[in-house]
């Protein structure tokens, strides 16, 4: 039996902030000369240009207030994790409305599970009751949440609603992944990783349906082939994300680029040749973007095109890394490129380290 992806849909934040502005209000938090240099060329080396942010970072905001001198208030996680309340809330709601109005096939009674995702927020009642109520939703509608995964947490939620589908031929299930990676910026730090972090993650939020019934016609989708996950052997330390006293404390390495193009080749040449596909079949390599370093060493162990990596380079540019949710605007970019059969191998990577994988056909009835 086929188990389908439709009905792609994302969200940012109004505010946009352009890389250049975000860099110059970080460097006015830092009294260390030798700080604002490593920041500031971290800041250049990004190959991000715009990002979304939940915090305007300009005095309007109920975080990062500055005082008298210009230094803004290092908020306490409580306080952060309240933003993320009020503006991940009535988010979810819009998100998931906008994905069911994308798929005209499927009304709210089809709804039978809502899966939500985040690492950068947490409370309860949680998202998952806000969609099923803003919705309409039977009150019956099956409910899981999968918390602090880390940039990989849409494909544990991909396997659940698969096997969900694969269990219930009539099921039809809602993932939706939310992400306000900018509430936990590291304030006055000399730490190499926290600024590398800051310059990285913004804010995003994407949607998407799972079910064994196809997308509409003249809709396109995803059929998924096949869903894996594993461990790479070494690396466990070099990315951590933990609750901290001023928002969530992020280890990430710069040897997170090169463990990750040691190993990713020993790990999906397997898996497509599981499949039976050639590396060379693939059509649209959809890879997390997590920075411009992991994209050029998965590009260069798996001897990629020069132009394989596009799409992933352009959402990393306008969006920055937005966590979880940003492969949901990866494979939406893929649908729009893509004709209907192209292969895809789409990819995220995490803590542990971990590399998840999903191998899908782009499918329009």
């Amino acid at each position: 039996m086929s188990v389908f992806i439709h009905a792609l849909e994302t969200w940012n934040p109004p505010a946009t902030l352009s890389q250049a502005e975000a860099s110059r209000r970080i460097l006015t938090q830092l009294e260390d000369k030798r700080t604002r240099r490593i920041a500031r060329h971290i800041y250049r080396q990004s190959d991000i240009d715009t990002r979304h942010t939940c915090v305007p970072f300009d005095g309007t905001g109920d975080l990062f207030a500055p005082d008298p001198s210009g230094k803004w208030d290092n908020a306490l996680t409580g306080d952060r994790n309240k933003t993320y309340v009020r503006i991940s809330g009535p988010a979810s709601v819009e998100l998931a409305r906008k994905t069911l109005a994308a798929a005209p096939d499927v009304s709210p009674a089809d709804i039978t599970h809502v899966i939500t995702a985040s690492c950068t927020g947490f409370y309860t009642p949680g998202p998952d009751q806000r969609i099923v109520r803003g919705l309409g939703l039977s009150p019956a509608t099956q409910r899981f949440h999968l918390g602090f995964m880390g940039c990989y947490a849409a494909f544990p939620a991909l396997r659940l609603a698969e096997t969900l589908c694969r269990v219930n031929p009539e099921a039809v299930v809602l993932i939706q992944c939310m992400e306000l990676c900018s509430l936990h910026l590291q304030l006055e730090t000399d730490n190499p990783e926290a600024l590398v972090a800051s310059s990285l993650f913004a804010d995003g939020a994407g949607c998407a349906l799972v079910s064994a019934r196809p997308p509409a016609s003249g809709s396109p989708g995803y059929q998924i082939r096949h869903l894996s996950s594993t461990l790479v052997p070494s690396g466990e330390e070099a990315m951590t994300w933990e609750i901290g006293n001023h928002g969530y404390d992020i280890t990430l390495s710069s040897y997170v680029p090169q463990i990750l193009g040691d190993n990713i080749r020993q790990t999906l040449l397997p898996l497509l040749d599981h499949i039976g596909w050639p590396p060379e079949s693939v059509d649209f390599w959809a890879v997390h973007p997590g920075g411009k370093s992991i994209l050029d060493r998965i590009s260069a162990a798996m001897t990629l095109p020069s132009d394989a990596l596009d799409l992933a380079r352009d959402v990393l540019r306008r969006h920055g890394n937005m966590s979880s949710a940003t492969i949901f605007f990866l494979l939406k970019e893929g649908l729009r490129a893509h004709p209907s059969g192209a292969r895809t191998a789409a990819m995220a990577f995490g803590p542990g380290l971990t590399v998840e994988t999903a191998f899908l056909e782009r499918f329009t009835a």
